[in-house]
């Protein structure tokens, strides 16, 4: 028939036939389940943004993938490269309405013009899930756990999560006095896994040298267990910082803060520290992994910074990754909001899960918020959750210690209608305390067991 056009598809862009759209559908509606089962609740932004929003905190080979054009309006716009920057814009628009912290989850697409690969394509689906307005250890946990429980929820199977703190490799650049290279070689340090480590060592030798290139490299390469790479990460940076001020003029040392890292230092080894007691409390520590060639290669990643690969498909790539960025709102808000999020592949996952089953679960509002009385206690509070969960309950976890009346107010803007209240005394004695936020009515000193009997027959009225 004249006139008729070959029906062809962009690389890197696909049809989903129905049972392809199927399988994805309800593999969304089980992680959704899951968000809001924690206490997240669904966003939405536009696909198509100004320019100037989505690549501002970007920069290099991300400015050159997305796919920016100019409208018929004359305006300077691109397709959303992630679903992050688009929601702190989202943050800065609404703040009025939102009540922090804040938990939205936002599964959309996203466009990239990147090479394909396995599982990897330039128009794909990410399912993001964040909290915002807490810069604490705790919001970090629940983040990392969101994603080993939602992988968990989806039949996985077992899994390993690599993390690290971008706040100490970057003491180690300062060390190394490559400053004007960080995001580089952070970019640089993210492919190791892509190019092998002479890859590596070739790209950084150009950027920084290669005595620089030699002591990243072995910066970056982990110990036979996460307290011995921790050291040997802090040995490092002590070592380059000490070199550095030894270089350094008496005249420049007083008016700097050269010599000063370690102490600065201290809340990044503080914040990795807890995590790791943390995954060891839940009795999940063979699972994580301090990995610091983990650096995530946006410019916007602040704290600590993860990736989560199928332990049955290692050779894939990860099929989750996320990290902190306290200064993303910053663009658009005087106000600083921090935030700490994480992202699942879904297209990467699906085809790497294409032999296994999906479990059937139901969609569940909040029922209890556990209070934070005691930052040293976060383990058990965590705990708790996970045993009150399978028992069929939504608990969410309040991410920080605050006072109490801010933890009330939080509840009653969310419509939680109970807490628990776990503090030293409770933690001495092994006993809980629940309130019925509604009643005002407390149930005090009560064993584990009683309180989830109690909550069960309370909800069940």
């Amino acid at each position: 028939m004249a006139g008729t056009v070959k029906a062809r598809v962009l690389k890197g862009f696909r049809d989903s036939l129905p049972r392809e759209e199927l399988r994805r559908g309800q593999l969304i509606r089980l992680l959704e389940e899951h968000f809001r089962f924690h206490g997240y609740m669904p966003i939405d932004t536009p696909a198509l943004e100004y320019a100037d929003i989505l690549l501002s905190k970007m920069g290099g080979e991300t400015d050159k993938q997305s796919y920016r054009f100019t409208d018929g309006g004359g305006r300077d716009v691109a397709l959303r490269f992630d679903l992050t920057v688009p929601l702190a814009r989202f943050v800065a628009s609404n703040r009025s309405e939102l009540t922090l912290p804040f938990r939205p989850y936002h599964v959309g697409k996203v466009w990239r013009g990147e090479n394909t690969q396995r599982g990897r394509f330039r128009e794909f689906i990410q399912c993001d899930f964040d909290l915002v307005g807490s810069d604490s250890v705790g919001a970090d946990l629940e983040i990392m756990l969101m994603t080993l429980d939602g992988l968990d929820v989806i039949d996985a199977g077992p899994v390993r999560i690599r993390f690290n703190h971008r706040g100490l490799f970057n003491l180690l650049l300062d060390g190394l006095d490559v400053a004007g290279s960080h995001i580089s070689v952070l970019r640089s340090v993210d492919k190791t896994r892509k190019i092998g480590s002479e890859g590596v060592r070739t790209t950084l030798t150009d950027l920084v040298g290669r005595n620089k290139a030699d002591a990243i490299l072995d910066f970056i390469a982990p110990e036979t267990d996460n307290e011995k790479t921790l050291e040997k990460m802090l040995q490092h940076i002590e070592r380059v910082n000490r070199e550095k001020l030894a270089k350094t003029p008496e005249t420049m040392k007083q008016s700097s803060n050269i010599g000063k890292q370690e102490a600065a230092g201290l809340p990044e080894t503080m914040r990795v520290r807890m995590i790791l007691n943390a995954f060891n409390k839940l009795g999940l520590g063979d699972i994580l992994l301090l990995d610091p060639s983990i650096t995530r290669g946006l410019d916007y990643y602040t704290g600590i910074v993860f990736e989560v690969f199928l332990e049955r498909l290692p050779d894939m790539g990860s099929v989750c990754s996320g990290g902190r960025y306290n200064d993303l709102t910053g663009l658009f808000l005087k106000e600083s909001i921090s935030g700490v999020g994480a992202s699942i592949g879904l297209d990467r996952l699906l085809a790497g899960l294409d032999e296994l089953g999906i479990v059937k679960s139901t969609e569940k509002d909040t029922d209890l918020l556990v209070l934070m009385l005691d930052e040293s206690l976060l383990g058990d509070y965590q705990c708790f959750a996970r045993d009150f969960r399978r028992l069929g309950l939504a608990v969410e976890v309040y991410p920080e210690q605050r006072k109490l009346e801010a933890q009330f107010r939080y509840a009653q803007a969310r419509g939680i209608s109970f807490a628990l209240l776990y503090g030293a005394h409770e933690a001495k004695n092994r006993r809980i305390n629940l309130k019925d936020l509604k009643t005002r009515k407390s149930f005090e000193n009560l064993s584990i067991s009683a309180a989830k009997a109690k909550l069960v027959d309370l909800l069940d009225r």
